[in-house]
């Protein structure tokens, strides 16, 4: 027994796996507004504004409060910028608005000891506050690694003891993208690296018996964001830690795109009870974050009266790493290939080929040929809607059993039961059969009946509130049972924005298949609401008025399996959101980059507006575009330079000649 609980430790990261609770932690004071604790979660956002134009930071401060923010996070890159936060300050103040300010520095510990002493909150990036990457590998003596953090903390402590002394909170901030080569050298490019990162100058922080911390993890690949938030929490239980958690999917980029990866990362958190204030990175103006931060948040606020969920005793897998879950191949779902897509138009009749458009299939009448796009579903439910020709290949037809099992053309065709069903139905199919499950399947031994069937892959649902970690529950038996069967997840909404699908798809998929769950997905929508349901200023939407509902959907579901990273169809953009340090335009020039390399599946590609990131995000992307000067661009080849100085009109074709040269072009 006690090794067992030794074992569970080992992996513990939230209260529970199966019942929604908050994690308690400390509550941190950033001026008159609290977090942790008891607290509800908080918002924030970060101006993009020079930090030197005072009028211009108010006025965004001021638009960013009134859209939500509760803090606000201004960039202090040197001692100007510093010294220019109390103007900054007074001005707000003088208006009326109490905001509590946040300092973000990196390589300038002067401009963080001067900004503490003006602002509510500095926060720090561990990876260059006190150094600079090289990405040089150095071997260290343990007594070398040693000296390495005394070094450390005589730079540190100067801005320990003010903030003490101020009342200053302090945020260690790290970042995936700028570890720092003594890090990167003992524990590589890992989560550990990051948590350690960070505990390296907690545990300076408690030695100064300064504890007012908030903590954060941030990368640009929620997949990486996720274990590294988990195993924090698991480090901080071993040392008697408890300090609340900013959480933050960095770079995520903008439109549909950064709003479904900062769900992914955020809301798979957010399900377990982690996270006390959250930050959405988008590439836009930044009164736009809040809105999508408070609809993650919002969601939570009466989870904890969600139906019970069968505790569970032991987690079968390890939260720290990914491992995709063993599964047979069946009919071309499960094994190694990639997760299904699932398109439902079971309230839909289809009259013509035409009508599959939507879902990615172009019909040729003169050829008699059907063109598959990149996002092409695999799956087509039709419940009991006859499709009035031949199903194409690539596509499989789905019916529910009573009418599949009446149709005199099985071409292409399958049946779903539900588990009752299937097991006393005369008529099945020899090689697929859809089999829809829930939580209430293993009260008895009716799932060992179709144990490694070769024909059966199971659909999981779920009414729960609570749905995700029931559905994981279900996958963690799954894995007890040793059933390799393979899984599509399906998740009901009804009487839903799209803002509020996009989001909470995202978590409830994503949170799955970021820990290996899943060989297909699927979204059944009953009145999806076009319009926004929300009157609120900076509240986006992303539907086009000639979209269908399926035609959302499907792009909605690829979407979330290429921010889970589990099946790439189109170029990939990691863009920061822009701050004072910003050197150009960063939404024009995403957005120009995206018009000419968005046919470019698979390619990944960073636009950073400085170097604070840029060059450890590379490690993460093919090709980097980064300010470094005013009007002057530096491009990498993933963390490598590969030209310099780049004037910015040319940028982008140099871009373009870059990925040509490495035969990674074709033409759109």
């Amino acid at each position: 027994m006690n090794t067992a609980i030794k074992i569970e430790n080992l992996k513990k990261y939230c209260n529970s796996l199966t019942q929604y609770s908050r994690y308690k932690t400390r509550e941190v004071y950033i001026g008159d507004i609290p977090l942790g604790g008891k607290n509800p979660i908080r918002i924030q956002s970060m101006t993009t504004t020079d930090t030197m134009n005072t009028l211009a930071t108010v006025e965004q401060t001021i638009r960013m409060a009134e859209a939500g923010c509760e803090y606000v996070r201004i960039t202090a890159p040197s001692i100007n910028e510093a010294k220019n936060l109390e103007n900054i300050k007074k001005e707000l103040r003088k208006r009326g608005y109490n905001v509590p300010l946040i300092a973000d520095i990196h390589f300038t510990p002067n401009a963080a000891e001067l900004s503490a002493r003006i602002v509510e909150k500095v926060r720090i990036n561990p990876g260059n506050y006190v150094d600079k990457k090289k990405f040089e590998l150095i071997e260290y003596t343990d007594q070398e690694y040693q000296e390495e953090l005394e070094r450390i903390r005589e730079k540190f402590v100067p801005l320990v003891r003010i903030c003490k002394e101020y009342g200053t909170a302090m945020r260690i901030g790290t970042n995936h993208g700028s570890l720092s080569d003594r890090i990167m050298s003992r524990y590589g490019d890992t989560p550990l690296g990051m948590v350690e990162s960070a505990l390296e100058f907690l545990r300076i922080c408690e030695d100064e018996g300064f504890h007012n911390i908030v903590l954060s993890m941030k990368a640009s690949n929620p997949q990486v964001m996720v274990q590294a938030y988990r195993l924090l929490v698991n480090k901080m239980e071993s040392e008697g830690m408890n300090y609340p958690l900013h959480l933050g999917v960095t770079e995520a980029g903008g439109g549909e795109d950064g709003r479904i990866k900062s769900a992914s990362g955020i809301g798979t958190l957010l399900e377990d009870g982690l996270g006390d204030t959250i930050r959405v990175s988008l590439t836009e103006d930044p009164e736009f974050e809040a809105p999508v931060a408070i609809s993650l948040a919002n969601r939570y606020k009466e989870r904890e009266k969600h139906q019970p969920i069968k505790p569970i005793e032991e987690n079968p897998i390890d939260p720290f790493n990914y491992n995709k879950r063993k599964t047979i191949e069946i009919s071309r779902i499960g094994g190694a290939n990639v997760p299904r897509v699932v398109a439902d138009y079971s309230d839909r009749k289809i009259h013509s080929q035409k009508d599959l458009t939507d879902i990615g299939f172009t019909y040729d009448e003169d050829s008699d040929k059907w063109y598959l796009a990149d996002t092409a579903a695999d799956i087509i439910y039709l419940g009991k809607n006859l499709l009035p020709f031949d199903c194409p290949n690539g596509l499989k037809a789905i019916y529910d059993f009573d009418f599949w099992q009446s149709l005199d053309n099985l071409y292409n065709s399958y049946p779903i039961f539900v588990l009752d069903n299937y097991l006393i139905a005369n008529k099945k199919s020899d090689e697929l059969n859809l089999v829809t499950i829930n939580s209430d399947i293993f009260s008895n031994d009716s799932i060992t009946k179709i144990k490694n069937d070769k024909t059966v892959v199971l659909i999981v649902e779920t009414e729960n509130l609570h749905g995700m970690a029931e559905q994981r529950r279900i996958f963690f038996e799954l894995l007890n049972q040793e059933i390799q069967n393979p899984v599509i997840i399906k998740r009901d909404y009804r009487n839903i924005s799209f803002d509020k699908l996009q989001l909470y798809s995202s978590t409830d998929l994503g949170a799955l298949l970021i820990d290996g769950f899943g060989d297909g997905v699927w979204l059944k929508v009953d009145n999806l609401i076009s319009e926004k349901e929300s009157e609120g200023l900076y509240v986006k939407s992303f539907i086009r008025k000639t979209e269908t509902k399926e035609q959302i959907i499907n792009r909605l579901l690829f979407n979330i399996l290429q921010a889970a990273r589990q099946r790439i169809s189109k170029t990939e953009y990691i863009a920061c959101p822009s701050c004072g340090r910003t050197l150009f335009d960063l939404q024009e020039t995403t957005e120009m980059i995206r018009k000419r390399t968005e046919h470019l599946k698979g390619v990944k590609i960073a636009i950073m507006g400085c170097i604070v990131n840029g060059p450890g995000e590379m490690a993460d992307a093919d090709y980097g575009y980064v300010g470094s000067g005013i009007d002057k661009i530096t491009l990498y080849r993933e963390k490598n330079i590969v030209r310099r100085n780049i004037p910015t009109k040319n940028a982008v074709d140099e871009l373009i000649n870059l990925i040509k040269e490495d035969g990674k072009w074709v033409e759109p």
